[in-house]
């Protein structure tokens, strides 16, 4: 994973510390573990943002940001892969989760028909709800721990290519040398 693509397009900690809707944090956005970029730091952003985009929740930043801080995850990428959910792809997503629950649940996917009123929501919630949510901690779980693992993979390989050309070219400047 290219260290500089990265660094060029995430803002810098200070430009977070000034933003003031985050200063409840207080000193934990002074913790350097959460600017680092790694293949731990990274691939623990990859996991976190991406599961987290999969939760049919508001506001997805927020729990992104807490698991970053808890696991010494790079912080502004948990954020920013957040918004791989968006108003565009969310409806897909929370159908595909939708019917990945009510698969392994043993239920039958229903008809998405919506009333504004107090019988439907209380009736259907229950029967969209709960296939709805597990499915996205299903799927959200995979797809995280595949973003993880799948980092950790293309970090190596990167950093042993890196590696073997820097050999290949110190041992073509000593056969030229001599």
């Amino acid at each position: 994973m290219p260290k500089r693509f990265l660094k060029r397009y995430m803002p810098t900690p200070e430009k977070i510390r000034e933003i003031k809707s985050l200063h409840f944090l207080g000193d934990l956005l002074h913790e350097p573990n959460l600017w680092h970029i790694n293949r731990h730091a990274v691939a623990r952003a990859f996991m976190i943002g991406i599961f987290m985009c999969f939760m049919p929740m508001p506001f997805q930043m927020v729990p992104a940001v807490f698991l970053a801080i808890w696991l010494n995850a790079n912080l502004p990428l948990s954020v920013a892969l957040v918004w791989i959910s968006n108003p565009i792809t969310m409806p897909p997503m929370l159908y595909f989760n939708y019917k990945v629950g009510a698969w392994v649940l043993g239920r039958p996917v229903l008809d998405f028909e919506f009333q504004l009123t107090w019988a439907w929501l209380s009736q259907r919630l229950v029967d969209i709800g709960i296939p709805l949510y597990f499915g996205s901690i299903l799927v959200g779980a995979v797809a995280g721990s595949t973003a993880y693992l799948t980092i950790q993979y293309l970090w190596r390989r990167k950093v042993r290519e890196d590696w073997h050309k820097r050999q290949q070219a110190r041992h073509q400047r000593e056969t030229s040398g001599h």
